[in-house]
């Protein structure tokens, strides 16, 4: 048995719907521009071009009905809603077709972005660590398991600010769908079970101010709800 010098951090986790037990996450990744009309809304050209990813650090998630605080250095807060998947099955250069025999289940997903700092980082030429992995800035709803739902394709995907509808739009309009995201992905590191990969995001993203409730869901997969809290 392993001893450590300080108390060992609890292991960050999710929940699963229907179950007691909980889905521990290993690592984050996150796609970039994987809808055309968010890549359009962002200044980027949509064309085809490979994914890219950034990650979050592990325990920045927060479940479904969390008040969070609105975090520290922005004045730019922006949500961005996403379907996630959890990887229960590892692997390195993960064929395409072999992909989703990779995923334990999925999730609706939040990506919050303090979208001043990565605007700051993108003109400086530096990383966007602190805009995209700061404290809570993963919320993640209750994972579905894959023999339950399937492995959705298609289907509602929007959010709202205070019952105002802010992005909406169609799982069919990814760029490049799970299985590609997932093979890309392990070409680059090894997959192990506990990672989860948000997807990408549709257009409309924005500003998220103190005291705003972000709703979101995805057709299937039920829906996510957090409060923002005060500076």
């Amino acid at each position: 048995m392993v001893e450590f010098v300080i108390p060992a951090p609890e292991v960050p986790s999710v929940a699963v719907a229907g179950h007691v037990g909980r889905f521990p996450v290993r690592r984050i990744f996150c796609v970039g521009r994987n809808y055309a009309a968010h890549a359009r809304e962002m200044g980027h050209d949509p064309d085809r071009e490979d994914p890219f990813f950034f990650t979050k650090p592990a325990d920045a998630v927060v479940d479904s009905g969390a008040t969070i605080p609105y975090p520290p250095l922005t004045s730019d807060l922006h949500h961005e809603i996403e379907l996630v998947a959890a990887i229960g099955k590892g692997g390195n250069d993960i064929p395409v077709e072999a992909a989703l025999a990779h995923v334990w289940g999925y999730a609706v997903g939040i990506d919050l972005t303090r979208r001043d700092l990565q605007a700051e980082a993108k003109k400086a030429a530096r990383p966007w660590d602190w805009a995209k992995g700061f404290d809570n800035s993963a919320p993640c709803g209750p994972l579905r398991p894959v023999e339950s739902i399937g492995h959705p394709a298609k289907g509602r995907i929007w959010l709202s600010v205070d019952n105002e509808t802010r992005q909406d739009a169609d799982l069919s309009d990814l760029i490049w769908p799970v299985a590609n995201v997932i093979a890309f992905c392990s070409k680059a590191v090894r997959l192990e079970p506990g990672d989860l990969i948000f997807t990408g995001t549709p257009e409309g993203v924005g500003r998220v101010d103190p005291g705003q409730q972000i709703t979101g869901g995805i057709e299937g997969l039920g829906e996510i709800s957090i409060q923002v809290g005060k500076r």
